[in-house]
């Protein structure tokens, strides 16, 4: 098992939005009204996207992890 770590990028947009993408996971992007509402999307978000690649691959990693870039 091998372990999953990610980098989280944050920016604010145009409107005052804040958008959060994680590097690694093509299109996984969410917005919230501050960064933090942002961050709590975007894991949510990349969690599910991992755990339908896991069901899919019928293996797991050793670990989940992210981080601010």
């Amino acid at each position: 098992m091998s372990d999953l770590k990610y980098r989280i990028e944050i920016e604010q947009e145009d409107d005052g939005r804040w958008i959060a993408e994680v590097i690694g996971l093509p299109g996984v992007m969410a917005y919230g009204q501050t960064q933090e509402e942002a961050i709590a999307a975007v894991e949510a978000l990349a969690l599910r996207v991992i755990a339908d690649r896991i069901e899919e691959q019928k293996s797991a990693p050793g670990s989940v992890s992210f981080a601010r870039a």
